[in-house]
């Protein structure tokens, strides 16, 4: 369900269920887990083998579960959502055709997400009684700000890649997303680790502005000897 490809310094992790429109079940989140806590990779790309990016979770598997197990999938989802967010390495959603439920709660816990033209985005989990639960009430009013969030979740609306590209659920539109993992992957790997750090830290401003002055020094200090071309 999950395959890995590492090419130079880009690590390709592919959700390759496409019968099922890529649809996750207990097994294909864990091996996900594994793909992406496992990178030596600077850069990882997430993406769906077929049509779609991914459709979440496997609705077959979650009509099976009682309360308590659906709440331990949910937290498994939560988990390798947190995984991608807290992974060294930079991941690049590469999303092309339909991303739903969890499958955008995944791509939301990416640091960058890309779409195509023929992408779609959608929150449907409230037309069948439930909600996106894979860290999607965390994320969704992070990126979109609280009104929008409401909106978009509590209609269940599915959006195209223009007006995505409006709400911030992507910050590019490609034909080729691969352009942009291209583009992040050209870069120092330490400044590119350091730079989502900084980003991603949740700690006071004073505290987050001491973090960053170290980190700036230490990688001057670390490339001090290669910054004087710059200057030509």
């Amino acid at each position: 369900m999950i395959d890995v490809d590492s090419e130079g310094s880009i690590r390709t992790v592919t959700i390759d269920r496409p019968e099922r429109r890529n649809a996750l079940t207990e097994a294909g989140l864990e091996a996900l887990e594994r793909a992406v806590a496992d990178a030596d990779e600077p850069v990882v790309a997430l993406r769906g083998a077929g049509p779609a990016f991914c459709a979440g979770a496997d609705l077959s598997v979650v009509a099976e579960l009682d309360g308590d197990d659906a709440e331990a999938f949910a937290r498994l989802g939560q988990r390798v959502a947190r995984t991608i967010e807290d992974s060294d390495a930079i991941v690049v959603a590469e999303i092309d055709g339909p991303a739903r439920g969890g499958g955008l709660e995944l791509a939301l816990a990416c640091d960058v997400r890309v779409g195509t033209p023929d992408s779609t985005y959608g929150e449907p989990g409230v037309t069948f009684g439930l909600f996106g639960a894979w860290g999607g009430t965390v994320r969704l009013p992070r990126v979109l700000g609280e009104g929008d969030a409401l909106e978009f979740a509590c209609t269940g609306r599915v959006v195209g890649a223009e007006e995505a590209l409006r709400l911030g659920l992507i910050s590019r539109l490609e034909e080729r997303p691969r352009t942009v993992t291209e583009e992040i992957a050209a870069n120092e790997t330490d400044a590119l680790a350091v730079l989502k750090r900084r980003i991603r830290d949740d700690a006071d401003r004073n505290t987050q502005e001491r973090r960053e002055a170290e980190a700036f020094g230490e990688l001057a200090n670390a490339y001090a000897g290669s910054l004087d071309g710059l200057l030509d």
